[in-house]
C-alpha cells in the first residue's frame, strides 16, 4: 500500500476559514504540519477526524497572555489551550523575567506578584533563571515544547531595570546613554526573536509592595528611542497600556511613536467607568491613524474585565475585617466550618470594614455591582441579579448574601465583580469595540491574575455570547468572531503564515461542536509550582485542537502532543500566497 496523500484529513465539517466569507463543506488534508488542501472528498490521511456537524476553524491566536513564567517550566499553557488557542503571545504590559541580572531576580518577581497577582513562591521556585539577556530568555524557551506555539515580547519593566539599575526601578528619567542603550537591547531582542516590545503607563500596575510598575512614568524619548532600536531592526510591534488620563494628548503620543518608528502599535482599549465615553474618543483618533496610513490597532475583550472574590481567591468581601483575619490562615474547610458557626458569622456580619485596607469600600462591597457566579456564567448579567437586588428581595443584608453564597460548593462559591467594560450595565460598549475595522481582540491575560481573573477563556465566550446566545442587544456572524481571533490577531502582530484555512498555512485548527459549545465556571487548581493556587475554567465542545499537524487535545482532554514551540519572530505567508 502507498504513502498515504495526508497526514491527517478533517473530514465533511462547515469550515469557517478564517477570512471571514460564509462558511462551506469541505475536507481538510494536512502534511508536514501544513494544510495541502481544502476540497471535497479527498484522499484518505494516516489519520482522520470526522467533522460532519461540526465546525472546522482555524485555531486561535491570542496576542495577549502572560506565560512568561508558565512557559519556563510547564509545557501546557493552560488554560488557553482548553479554548482552541494554538498560538498565544506573552510578555505583555511590560512585565516580564528578560533581561534580568542576578541581583534583580527577586525584584522582577515582586513586579509580576502585583501586577499579574502570581505569587512569590510559585515564581521562585518555578523559574528556572537559565538566561540574562533576552536572547538568552528565547534559547531557553526554544529548547522546550508545548502544547501550543508562543511568542515572546520584550517588556519594558525589565529592560528599564536591566539598563538604569535602582533609576530605573524608582522610575527617575532615562538619559541619552540610558535610551541608547535600550534601544540597541531592543533592536537586538527583535533580531533575535521577539516579536516586540511592551510597556505599562498604568497606575493598576504595581508591584506586590505597592509600588508603581518602574515604566509608568517614562517619558516620549525613552519610548521614541526604543521604538527606533526596532525600527533599525526592520521588524516588531509595539504593545501599549495606558490609564488615558487624558486621552487625546495620550494618544497623540502613540501615534507620533508610530510616525517616526514605522512599527505597528497596539494598545489595550476598555470601557472605563471613570470615563465611559473615552472609549469612543480614542476609536475615533484611531479611525483617523489608519485612514492616514498608520498601522495601529486597540486590543479589546468581548466580556467586562472582572475580578473574582471567594474564601479559596486572593480576596473576598471580608478580606480586611479583623474577625476574618483571625481565621485567614486556616485550610478552606476549617475556614467554612468557622463561618458556618452562628455566632462566629454574627460576629463577623456586625463588624464594620478596616478602612485603611485595599479595596476598602470600593471594589471588595461593590454591592449593586456584584454578582454571584454560577455553573454556567452569565457574563452580561442584567441589575435584578446584583448581590444588592437579591438581598433586597429577600429581606437580609448584601453581606449575607455574599457570605451565603462564598460557602456553597464547600465554600468555593465565587462573586463575580465587572470592573471594566459594563459602566452601563450591558456589553453596548464591547459590541461598538469588537464591531470596529481597526481593533482585534485581546487583553486575556491567560497565564496572570491567577487568584482573582480568569479570563484566558475569552476565545470561548466570544464564539457562545457574541454567534449565538446574547439576548440583550445585536449579535455578530459567526465568520466575523472566527476572523477576529484567527487572521486579524495573527496578522497584528507578524504572523502571517497562520489564522486562515488556507493552503500553505500552518495546519492549526480547531473542530468545534457549535451547538455544545459550553462555558463553565472558573473553579481553583493547585497546580503551580510548590503547590501554588490558580484559576482555571474549562469549557465542552471543543472536539479536537490540532497544533502543527497533530491532534493535541480530543474532546478537551490532552493527547500527549506536544508540537508547539517558540515562534521566533514575524512570520511571513507562504511565497504562494503572498504573490496572491
Amino acid at each position: 500500500m502507498g504513502e498515504r496523500a495526508f497526514d491527517l484529513v478533517i473530514r465533511n465539517g462547515a469550515v469557517v476559514d478564517g477570512s471571514g466569507g460564509p462558511a462551506y463543506r469541505a475536507d481538510v488534508g494536512v502534511k508536514d504540519g501544513r494544510i495541502v488542501a481544502v476540497g471535497p472528498d479527498l484522499p484518505s490521511g494516516v489519520e482522520e477526524i470526522d467533522a460532519a456537524g461540526r465546525l472546522v476553524t482555524p485555531g486561535f491566536v491570542d496576542i495577549h497572555t502572560h506565560y512568561d513564567g508558565q512557559a519556563t517550566w510547564d509545557e501546557r499553557m493552560q488554560p488557553s489551550s482548553w479554548h482552541g488557542v494554538t498560538t498565544a503571545v506573552m510578555g505583555n504590559c511590560g512585565v516580564g523575567f528578560a533581561p534580568c541580572r542576578p541581583e534583580d531576580h527577586d525584584r522582577l518577581v515582586r513586579l509580576m506578584e502585583g501586577v499579574e497577582d502570581i505569587p512569590f513562591p510559585v515564581l521562585t521556585e518555578g523559574l528556572p533563571w537559565n538566561w540574562e539577556t533576552f536572547p538568552d530568555y528565547l534559547d531557553s524557551l526554544a529548547r522546550r515544547r508545548f502544547d501550543i506555539d508562543i511568542a515572546a515580547q520584550l517588556p519594558h519593566a525589565a529592560l528599564r531595570v536591566y539598563v538604569m539599575g535602582e533609576r530605573g526601578a524608582q522610575r527617575e528619567p532615562a538619559t541619552p546613554e540610558d535610551i541608547a542603550q535600550m534601544a540597541e537591547i531592543a533592536r537586538a531582542a527583535v533580531e533575535a526573536g521577539a516579536l516586540g516590545f511592551s510597556t505599562s503607563r498604568t497606575l493598576n500596575h504595581r508591584d506586590s509592595e505597592g509600588q508603581p510598575t518602574p515604566t509608568l512614568t517614562a517619558g516620549e524619548d525613552e519610548l521614541a528611542g526604543i521604538a527606533q532600536g526596532l525600527k533599525a531592526a526592520g521588524k516588531g510591534v509595539l504593545q501599549f497600556v495606558s490609564d488615558f488620563i487624558d486621552p487625546a494628548e495620550e494618544f497623540a503620543m502613540f501615534r507620533r511613536l508610530v510616525e517616526t518608528s514605522g512599527r505597528p502599535l497596539s494598545f489595550s482599549l476598555a470601557q472605563s467607568p471613570r470615563g465611559p465615553e473615552s472609549y469612543r474618543l480614542l476609536l475615533g483618533a484611531l479611525e483617523q491613524a489608519n485612514d492616514d496610513g498608520l498601522p495601529m490597532k486597540a486590543q479589546v475583550c468581548g466580556r467586562p474585565v472582572g475580578v473574582l472574590f471567594g474564601l479559596e481567591l486572593t480576596l473576598n468581601p471580608f478580606s480586611q475585617h479583623e474577625t476574618y483575619r483571625s481565621i485567614a490562615s486556616l485550610s478552606l474547610a476549617e475556614r467554612a466550618a468557622k463561618l458556618a458557626e452562628p455566632g462566629f458569622r454574627t460576629r463577623l456580619l456586625g463588624e464594620e470594614l478596616d478602612p485603611r485596607g485595599p479595596f476598602a469600600g470600593s471594589a471588595l462591597r461593590a454591592w449593586d455591582n456584584m454578582f454571584l457566579m454560577s455553573e454556567q456564567p452569565d457574563y452580561e448579567p442584567t441589575a435584578d441579579k446584583t448581590v444588592k437586588a437579591i438581598a433586597e428581595r429577600r429581606g437580609v443584608t448584601p453581606d449575607e448574601v455574599a457570605l451565603e453564597h462564598m460557602l456553597s460548593n464547600g465554600g468555593r462559591g465565587m462573586l463575580y465583580h465587572p470592573f471594566l467594560n459594563y459602566a452601563d450595565g450591558s456589553l453596548d460598549p464591547s459590541f461598538a469595540m469588537l464591531s470596529h475595522r481597526d481593533t482585534v481582540p485581546g487583553l486575556s491575560d491567560g497565564g496572570a491574575h491567577v487568584g482573582m481573573i480568569c479570563d484566558g477563556s475569552f476565545p470561548t465566550s466570544n464564539l457562545t455570547h457574541w454567534t449565538r446566545d446574547r439576548t440583550r442587544g445585536p449579535k455578530l456572524a459567526l465568520e466575523e468572531v472566527v476572523r477576529m481571533q484567527t487572521r486579524d490577531t495573527a496578522h497584528a502582530v507578524g504572523l502571517f503564515d497562520r489564522g486562515q484555512i488556507a493552503v500553505g498555512l500552518r495546519a492549526d485548527l480547531n473542530v468545534i461542536d457549535y451547538d455544545g459549545l459550553t462555558l463553565h465556571a472558573p473553579s481553583v487548581a493547585y497546580d503551580l509550582p510548590s503547590g501554588g493556587r490558580r484559576l482555571i475554567q474549562r469549557a465542552d465542545g471543543y472536539v479536537a485542537t490540532v497544533v502543527a499537524g497533530q491532534i493535541t487535545y480530543r474532546d478537551g482532554e490532552p493527547t500527549g502532543a506536544l508540537p508547539g514551540r517558540l515562534v521566533r519572530g514575524a512570520q511571513a505567508a507562504p511565497t504562494a500566497m503572498a504573490a496572491e
